[in-house]
């Protein structure tokens, strides 16, 4: 896998459009291919000039074009201007989210999405991996989302930052990890309480999909299930769960913490 500029690994290039100030300044810096920037004809003066340089130096065309092709094109009015096209999506190996947590010296920690299927848990997902040190995530190749415009959007460009794997058999990853002696939890009701579990250590934490939790293979493979605690009052409201995004921010949040102390 290729170091990108300052020695960060570049995550995917996202399959589509990518907008947004944000979001397209960090798969600018992030080291990924791309094709062509679009910027807004009504854009600033200034950030049309930043945004210039920045594509200037990742190798990739600039044009001007009217708020409204942006618009048509990115199927969103919330592109601010700014919309990326980047190469065909370069996903990285297993392997290379183990080699990075080897180069830092580290134990490895990753993220497992098991048929994550809105673009926005996904993206909130892999930015709070992102900001919580993890060395990258894991998505099936099939039966969940991909890393997309929306995705990156979401993410807050963590996406272009941070190495995403994505297999075609999932269990078989984590059977791979197993066998490299890393640890497999996963979220998932009727687990262990947070503060029970052992999440220090070489750890691979598993979320599931927004309907249905982890399938009932990756289940069995994991180590161990970790469940979170709500308020008592909360079941009687039938509302029984946090939103996958919201409970992998916690978990994650935990295993940084953990691995400071």
């Amino acid at each position: 896998m290729d170091t990108a500029k300052g020695g960060r690994q570049p995550g995917p290039a996202p399959a589509g459009p990518v907008w947004g100030k944000n979001p397209v300044t960090e798969l600018l810096q992030s080291g990924a291919a791309v094709d062509t920037v679009l910027l807004a004809d009504t854009l600033a003066p200034a950030l049309a000039g930043y945004y210039t340089a920045l594509a200037k130096n990742a190798g990739a065309v600039v044009k001007r074009v009217p708020p409204g092709k942006l618009q048509k094109l990115c199927a969103t009015t919330a592109h601010q201007g700014v919309a990326a096209w980047a190469a065909p999506v370069g996903y990285a190996q297993l392997e290379d989210l183990l080699a990075a947590a080897a180069q830092k010296g580290e134990p490895p920690f990753l993220v497992l999405c098991d048929g994550i299927e809105d673009p926005h848990n996904l993206g909130a997902i892999l930015r709070s991996a992102f900001l919580c040190g993890a060395h990258g995530a894991v998505i099936p190749a099939r039966g969940g989302v991909g890393v997309t415009g929306t995705v990156m959007k979401a993410s807050a460009g963590a996406a272009a930052r941070l190495p995403v794997a994505r297999v075609g058999n999932l269990p078989a990853a984590i059977r791979t990890l197993k066998e490299k002696n890393i640890f497999v939890y996963c979220a998932d009701l009727g687990g262990e309480p947070l503060a029970r579990c052992d999440l220090s250590g070489p750890i691979a934490l598993v979320f599931g999909s927004e309907g249905r939790g982890p399938g009932a293979l990756v289940r069995k493979l994991c180590d161990g299930a970790v469940t979170l605690a709500m308020a008592p009052a909360a079941g009687a409201t039938g509302v029984d769960s946090y939103n996958v995004s919201v409970a992998a921010g916690i978990l994650l949040y935990d295993v940084m913490m953990r691995r400071r102390a």
